[in-house]
Order: C-alpha cells, then structure tokens, then sequence
C-alpha cells in the first residue's frame, strides 16, 4: 500500500500543492550564523548516521549544490546547519523551527479534517506516507505522547511510571528538578499535585539551600505512591451534572 513507508526511504513526504512552509523574515535581515556546535566523537558516527538517512530520503540537501510539509525554494537555505561532513539545508520542516507545529497542524487539518472515514486514501491523494514502526492498526489501545489511551480514557504510561518509581533518593538541587520533571509530566491524574509537591519545589528554587529533609521525603514517597494508584481521565458523560469549581482572588478569577 502506497499510504506506508516500510523504510525511511519511502516517506516522500508531502505535496506542495497541499502545504508549504514560509520561513518570513524582516526586509534586511538574515538567519543569524552560528558557529558549529563542537561534537562529541563518540557522537560522531551517530550523526553521520542521522545525515545519510536524511540525505537518502530527500529531507535535507547538500547547500553545495545548490517533502514531510515542503519548505518554500526561497527559504530553504535560511535553514542551512553545518557539520563535520558538510553544511546542508532542510527540503522539509524540521520541528523546532519557529511556528513550525502551527504550519503542520494546518497541513493535518487540511489533509484530514473532514474525511478521517478515509484514512488510507487521503493519504495517498496528499503523497503522505507514513512511517511503519510507528503505526499502528487494529488495536484496543496504546500509548501516544506518554499516555495509554484505550477506550476507557487516558491513563499513566506505566512504563514510565515504572522508571519514576525506580529513582533514588535525590541528591542535589538538580535531580530534585529532574524528579519532578518526570512527575510533574503526569499532575492531571495527581489530585493536589501542587501542593503535595511544595517542599520539594521550594527546595529546588533558585539560591535555596539544599537540605533534604523529612517533608521532602514524605513528599517523593508521596508522589511516587499517587502516580502507581493515579486514575483513568476520562470523556465526560454530557448527561449527567456537571460540578464548576470557582477561585477568586482581589486581581484575578479563575475557574476549571
């Protein structure tokens, strides 16, 4: 089927007719040139590795020789990059550009907004073709952006549940951010997330001394024990009643 990309050689990307990325800069001025970011040579190979597979499948060119959503022809080259194998630009929008989300979430709507029925045939009209091992058909649920979602709603990723529950005790200010990185990714399914996690927050702000003391432990035991118990969130039954919760304060209100 013309819809799947069995090798990263076949995801040709999509049509310009569908979508093109503009790259708008003020009259005068340029990309700003960066020197090249030293590299690591255990990293070397892996990044050689990256730019050929680039390379073959037609996202990036040579800038010496001078589509997933195609870059317009006369902005390419403000993405030139520089390695040690040569200075390249980007055929296709790379993610990190700026509004680059905005220009593929436009692309998505208007490839599939009113004819998700017809998936594969879309596909195919649009010359959009996905990736095979991150596909996924016929299936009762699975994990998207870190979240299991089936059809009882959205729940932890218990994979990664696992590998909070697994950390050790911090040690410093920066495994204490690290912590609640981890954690703080899932604080919907954490009923007072921010309040269980005060001392550890305080103890992570700028300038604070560190001291790992019994209210921080109480609250990494905490959070550790709400994220293995944390609930599924799910659709809301428009039926029944629905309870607003209101805050309100001298500058500002707010509710959820």
């Amino acid at each position: 089927m013309k819809a799947i990309g069995w090798s990263i050689a076949d995801i040709k990307g999509i049509s310009p007719l569908t979508c093109t990325h503009k790259i708008l800069m003020e009259e005068g001025h340029k990309p700003k040139a960066q020197p090249q970011r030293r590299l690591n040579p255990n990293m070397q190979e892996v990044v050689k590795k990256e730019i050929l597979k680039w390379l073959a499948a037609g996202t990036i060119y040579p800038i010496s020789d001078s589509m997933w959503v195609a870059i317009a022809p006369e902005d390419q080259e403000k993405t030139t990059f520089t390695c040690p194998y040569g200075s390249f630009a980007f055929r296709r929008m790379p993610f990190g550009l700026c509004n680059a989300p905005a220009t593929f979430r436009r692309c998505m709507i208007s490839v599939f907004g009113d004819f998700i029925d017809h998936f594969m045939e879309r596909c195919e009209e649009a010359n959009l073709v996905l990736n095979w091992e991150k596909c996924h058909f016929m299936v009762k649920e699975g994990i998207v952006l870190g979240h299991k979602v089936s059809y009882r709603g959205i729940e932890v990723d218990k994979a990664k549940v696992d590998l909070i529950a697994k950390l050790p005790l911090p040690q410093s200010v920066k495994e204490v951010r690290g912590f609640l990185g981890h954690a703080g990714f899932f604080q919907r399914f954490i009923k007072d997330f921010s309040k269980i996690a005060r001392p550890l927050t305080n103890l992570s702000s700028k300038d604070a001394h560190f001291q790992f003391d019994d209210a921080c432990l109480h609250a990494f035991h905490a959070l550790k024990e709400k994220l293995t118990i944390a609930p599924i969130v799910s659709a809301p039954v428009w039926d029944l009643p629905f309870e607003i919760m209101c805050d309100a304060s001298n500058d500002t209100l707010g509710r959820c």
